[in-house]
């Protein structure tokens, strides 16, 4: 299943249906008068947030949306029958957004089972039994039924997760993931073997937490280098960061700065989230290297720096117990079923 987390979509709700101009015609009534019935509601576009998702990729084909109209009224006073509400179902997490150059947030479907009516439905025409009066006798006048609403909206995924890792390529993300939760994801020698969000349920002393993986960062992200900073968006709504920094790179230190100066660049309060640092790949460095390193990354950052092994699992009790702790009580954020085989197709912005 290929991932897409942004589309753009034309959605109308339908039109009401037209009013009926009927009269009465019945054996032995001389004045039958007028019975036309009122045309149906148009149907409404509704969004719901259901579980079991975690793509728009539905949207890149289908993206057109059209609700069915009201029928007409009838004679003998009958209205139409309303048009059917049309339900769009969406991931969790799923942002609707106005098609403008502010990106206006229209609606933010957080909850699973979330209904919410975007469009309303054209009222239906009157009919010609309303427009009876004491000086109208007989109308012919009806309504014709009220227009639906339209719009191009924009749908923006950003996936819930409590905790979400950053770092530079190759710092050993994938690696982590794959190591403390459910997670598959691709590991390689290479940057960039993470090319799409990936989630993972983390148990750990009796709590589960979902932990999110995203592409990793470099200089100049924030002005489109490499992946760029577009899938940042996915951990928005955590509730603490695993900052992991490559103890084997050139400069540790560096690695850290540049990360959290793409954190900045982005905005959103990211570097205003709570942080754990871990030094990774300490089964690479002697003991006394490791320390040297944790100190001075330490000194740079100032907080406390966790050395870790990845590959091995050395220290990773500890960043976990970190992440509880940051995390809080609370049920974990819910977890739509990943796909398998995630990196087969090559990424591309919309």
């Amino acid at each position: 299943m290929h991932f897409l987390d942004q589309a753009k979509i034309y959605v109308r709700s339908g039109a009401g249906g037209p009013g009926a101009v009927s009269f009465r015609r019945e054996k032995f009534i001389e004045y039958g008068g007028p019975d036309g019935g009122d045309g149906g509601k148009g149907g409404d576009i509704v969004f719901e947030a259901v579980a079991g998702l975690n793509t728009l990729i539905d949207f890149r084909y289908t993206q057109h949306f059209r609700a069915p109209r009201g029928k007409g009224g009838a004679g003998s006073n009958r209205t139409g029958a309303g048009g059917k509400d049309l339900v769009i179902k969406v991931p969790v997490g799923t942002q609707i957004l106005a098609d403008d150059e502010e990106r206006t947030l229209l609606l933010d479907m957080t909850r699973v089972g979330q209904r919410e009516v975007f469009l309303k439905g054209g009222d239906g025409g009157r009919g010609n039994m309303s427009y009876k009066s004491s000086t109208n006798r007989a109308p012919r006048q009806h309504g014709t039924g009220w227009p639906g609403e339209e719009a191009w909206v924009w749908l923006r995924l950003k996936l819930l997760a409590d905790a979400g890792l950053v770092g530079l390529p190759n710092a050993g993300k994938s690696t982590f993931i794959n190591a403390v939760s459910n997670a598959k994801a691709k590991v390689g020698e290479y940057a960039f073997t993470t090319t799409r969000p990936q989630l993972g349920v983390v148990t750990h002393k009796g709590r589960e937490f979902v932990l999110a993986d995203i592409p990793g960062l470099i200089e100049g992200a924030a002005e489109g280098a490499g992946i760029g900073d577009r899938f940042l968006g996915h951990i928005e709504r955590c509730r603490v960061l695993l900052h992991l920094v490559d103890a084997h790179g050139d400069n540790p230190v560096d690695a850290y700065r540049i990360v959290r100066q793409e954190l900045e660049a982005y905005g959103a309060d990211l570097t205003g989230k709570p942080e754990v640092i871990a030094l990774n790949k300490c089964d690479l460095l002697d003991g006394e290297l490791t320390e040297a390193l944790s100190a001075e990354l330490a000194e740079a950052s100032g907080a406390e720096v966790l050395p870790i092994s990845g590959a091995t699992g050395v220290g990773v009790e500890a960043v976990l117990d970190r992440l509880i702790e940051a995390i809080g009580p609370g049920e974990p954020s819910p977890v739509p079923e990943q796909d398998e085989g995630e990196d087969e197709v090559e990424w591309s912005p919309i």
